[in-house]
């Protein structure tokens, strides 16, 4: 048994059921699940590892719940950085159909670096494309370097261009192909027992990606193994004119009419969903991704995060992919959750008030546990796993405001973390990664995406 006492933080916020933020706070850890949390005085004396947080504010580890690793390799490519949706997309799919297994390896440790430095302790990865040798084994191996909780999708391209979808046919599979590979994943490598590091997800792409026979042999396949499901939906207005113009229905109704509602699915993005829609969401439990950075970085529109949050619709955060986004800094999300939702609400702010800095803390923990179904992270209290992330208070951007520390994470310019603790282990300390070595991290990627973007 092995033991951690984490001591003496200025402020801890458990985000239990009570919202507890406890002065002089602390947690007692074993084998990688708090057993206490509580004032430093009524925890122990000694364990295995005694850290000391005087001065510092802990918070629930941050959970993102949509992401692109792969996309780290083409930030602010020439020629995708004043489209739209539908015409990045079409910008960057010749690129990524030239990645390998060594660009899906080398982007997923890069990502994940940054979504650790950034207070992240749980992600998921949307990967559905695979070029060349690429597997989403390549991912999940990568991943155990970094130490990061890791949701990883086997995403899928049905719907080519040549049969009226977006994506060129070279990136694209048959339904056979991607029913027998989801299944063996899930057989190889999805743990869902309390705790666990590596989960999959069944995500094909979107409504103009696949087809409707995909979708609904994914769910009937998801549902079957008990995992969870997800996708892209009415992330734009042209996904709308698509959806209704193929289908003749909106997003959520042919979601409706696939079989993908429920509390095992959850959207990314569902920007343009409308009242009827939000309450049908909230009655089945079904979740959503809000990437607010991402949604300005391509116009799409502002996400109604307001209007899921009242109607009790599961919303957590995502950083989406980073070429839509051109970081992955999962504390600086949340802060532009929160601004971006207090935009949405300027023009009528006598019909509720702004997002608080404690909502988006919220989002980004609780919110996210419940959209990804993982009742063992996003608060910290007794029986749940040792997720913590940690903020030195003396530093220039909390300077004038530690009247409220757990706000001034939120209002105050966002920061790297000083510590990240995953199932009790060290992944960011001093705010320096612990489990990669960056520097030479930081070449190879360069070197990899400079030749993807050359070739």
């Amino acid at each position: 048994m092995s033991t951690l006492l984490v001591k003496h933080a200025q402020v801890l916020a458990t985000m239990d059921d009570q919202r507890r933020e406890i002065a002089d706070g602390g947690l007692f850890i074993e084998d990688g699940f708090i057993k206490q949390v509580g004032p430093t005085a009524e925890l122990p004396d000694t364990a295995d590892e005694v850290l000391d947080l005087t001065g510092h504010l802990i918070l629930p580890g941050f959970i993102n719940t949509h992401h692109h690793f792969y996309q780290t390799l083409t930030r602010a490519v020439p020629g995708a950085q004043d489209a739209g949706l539908f015409d990045w997309l079409r910008t960057l799919y010749p690129i990524w159909a030239r990645m390998t297994a060594e660009h899906i390896e080398v982007s997923t440790k890069l990502a994940l670096a940054e979504l650790a430095l950034s207070g992240c302790t749980t992600a998921f990865d949307h990967l559905y494309l695979f070029p060349n040798d690429s597997r989403l084994d390549d991912e999940i191996e990568a991943a155990k370097d970094v130490g990061l909780r890791l949701h990883a999708s086997r995403g899928s391209m049905s719907l080519g261009e040549s049969d009226g979808g977006l994506p060129p046919d070279s990136v694209v599979e048959t339904d056979s192909e991607i029913l027998a590979d989801t299944q063996r994943l899930i057989e190889t490598h999805h743990d869902g027992s309390p705790g666990s590091m590596t989960q999959v997800v069944v995500a094909p792409c979107s409504p103009f990606s696949v087809t409707t026979d995909i979708m609904r042999d994914s769910a009937e396949l998801a549902r079957a193994f008990g995992v969870s499901m997800h996708t892209h939906l009415a992330e734009t207005m042209d996904e709308e004119e698509f959806c209704i113009s193929t289908y003749g229905r909106r997003p959520i109704e042919l979601m409706e009419d696939l079989n993908w509602m429920g509390d095992d699915v959850w959207f990314a993005h569902s920007v343009f969903i409308n009242d009827a829609e939000i309450g049908r969401m909230a009655n089945t439990r079904t979740g959503v991704a809000h990437c607010p950075s991402s949604n300005m970085r391509l116009a799409s529109g502002i996400a109604p995060v307001r209007k899921y949050l009242a109607a009790n619709v599961p919303t957590g955060l995502g950083v989406d992919g980073s070429a839509s986004n051109d970081g992955s800094h999962l504390l600086g999300e949340a802060r532009m959750a929160m601004l971006l939702s207090r935009l949405d609400a300027a023009p009528n702010q006598s019909g509720g008030e702004l997002m608080k800095a404690r909502t988006a803390i919220e989002i980004a923990t609780r919110g996210g546990a419940e959209v990804i179904n993982r009742p063992d992270v996003g608060s910290l209290e007794s029986g749940k796993a040792a997720d913590f992330i940690a903020v030195d208070l003396n530093r220039i951007e909390y300077a004038g405001a530690l009247h409220d520390p757990v706000a001034a994470a939120m209002l105050c310019a966002p920061v790297n973390v000083d510590f990240n603790y995953v199932a009790g282990r060290a992944v960011v300390a001093n705010r320096n990664l612990v489990t990669l070595e960056l520097p030479p991290l930081i070449e190879r990627h360069n070197r990899l995406a400079g030749q993807l973007l050359n070739d």
